[in-house]
């Protein structure tokens, strides 16, 4: 057992903090160089195997009340680390009313010392270059970002009809959409076939409020009934008690947040504007990623026409018999590509709707993470629904050597709950290694060929 005693060396100082910088404290001025703490690690043992850390308050050349530096030129200053936990580790004999180690006995100690010392040195360095490289990649990640954002704003955003189309556009949309300009690009790329307009949102949701009014308080029954109904208006209420699923880890679309409100109304406003589609559970995280990149009126738009698509209007009208064309299609390219992953899913007889309904119904942005699942949108705004298709090879091609050593019931568990923290670079290599041609067929000609067969 190890009992570890933390002596203060220095009454007027009466804080310490093990391996990290001590908080600024009133008081005169210290040297910057002088040891401030001793840490005493003492082993049944062997007693008294003492360490003591010193601990540098500033360094030369760092920034002051008369050197003020950016945060950006102080994030490259830092890049620079250097392991300070064990440069003033030191080993000491017994003390004096004790007897003395033999020589043998005190060398053996000395060498576990140094052998203890060089390892924490070695861990902290590995340590101290990890967060180096971090910082590097978030410098350099800021920089693109700001630099994307800058083009977007003003060399392809003002001449959108001309330059959309253009292969530097696609490379730039492939590498991911800057947040800043991410909802415009949306707007755009989704259009407005159905030339909605702020007006009609208005109506649609005045209406959406007169039917809350009068609609009871939901139950169990009533459920089960407007899960079926033809009258899908009925279904309002069921819009409430699907928000709070939302994104529950962001907690801004729950009751009391600050977008509860407004992803209420757009999905009541649109369960009026199509009574024949009513609200279906999927909608909200469409609704929720929309909601953060657009304003409201922007955000009904788009996810209007959005839902207007062939296939999303196939899922959430549950066409069953159009649903099993996209199924057949996917299931073409599937074997193309992952011949050996398909055999082995052929032989579990998992069938694709166990997880693709899932990831297609929200559009990834259940399945995947949120800044993941806003790059497969970005793609998917230009490409259309094949890359949804797309990236559902791209994530059995990143997981194939995994999905190949599971049974059933674990591969339908591990598609339905993927991992928290997918790379997104990876899993975008996987994207681009999947092949959407069939015997010189392109997706939307197998689709077709699989509606008519």
């Amino acid at each position: 057992p190890l009992v570890t005693q933390c002596v203060n060396m220095e009454q007027r100082d009466p804080g310490w903090k093990l391996f990290g910088k001590v908080p600024p404290r009133e008081g005169p001025v210290k040297d910057p160089k002088r040891i401030q703490k001793f840490v005493f690690l003492w082993f049944f043992s062997d007693p008294f195997l003492f360490f003591c850390h010193q601990e540098y308050e500033t360094k030369s050349g760092r920034a002051g009340p008369g050197n003020p530096t950016s945060p950006r030129q102080s994030v490259r200053k830092n890049l620079d680390f250097e392991p300070l936990s064990t440069t003033a580790l030191i080993l000491e004999d017994r003390p004096a009313n004790l007897p003395a180690k033999p020589a043998e006995e005190a060398q053996k100690h000395r060498q576990q010392y140094e052998e203890m010392v060089a390892q924490a040195k070695k861990r902290e360095l590995k340590d101290a270059q990890k967060k180096k490289k971090q910082l590097e990649d978030r410098c350099k990640l800021e920089d693109s970002i700001g630099s994307a954002a800058q083009t977007w704003n003003q060399e392809i955003l003002p001449n959108w009809s001309t330059m959309c189309t253009s292969r530097r556009v696609r490379d730039l949309w492939w590498q991911g959409i800057p947040p800043s300009v991410r909802g415009k690009v949306w707007s755009l790329a989704v259009g407005n076939d159905l030339n909605i307009t702020h007006e009609l949102y208005s109506i649609c949701l005045a209406r959406a409020k007169e039917k809350w009014k009068t609609t009871p308080a939901p139950s169990s029954e009533t459920e089960t009934e407007d899960a079926g109904s033809s009258d899908r208006e009925s279904s309002l209420e069921l819009i409430k008690l699907d928000i709070s699923r939302t994104f529950p880890q962001l907690c801004i679309f729950q009751q009391g947040g600050p977008y509860h409100d407004v992803l209420h109304s757009i999905l009541g406003a649109y369960t009026c504007y199509r009574p024949d589609v009513g609200y279906v559970q999927g909608m909200s995280f469409i609704a929720a990623v929309l909601i953060l990149n657009l304003d409201t009126a922007d955000a009904f738009i788009a996810f209007a026409n959005l839902l207007n698509k062939p296939c999303q209007m196939a899922f959430f009208r549950v066409d069953h018999s159009l649903m099993l064309t996209y199924f057949a299609a996917f299931e073409v390219f599937f074997e193309e590509n992952l011949p050996k992953l398909f055999a082995h899913f052929k032989k579990n007889n998992l069938t694709p709707d166990i997880y693709l309904i899932d990831w297609i119904f929200t559009l990834y942005s259940k399945s995947l993470p949120l800044d993941l699942a806003c790059r497969v949108w970005d793609v998917f705004c230009r490409d259309g629904e094949e890359f949804l298709f797309r990236t559902a090879l791209g994530l059995l091609r990143l997981y194939q050597d995994v999905l190949t050593c599971m049974d059933f019931i674990h591969m339908a568990q591990f598609l339905t709950r993927l991992p928290d923290l997918i790379p997104a670079e990876q899993l975008f290599q996987h994207i681009a290694a999947v092949h959407m041609t069939s015997r010189n067929r392109k997706w939307g000609q197998v689709q077709s060929a699989s509606y008519y067969s």
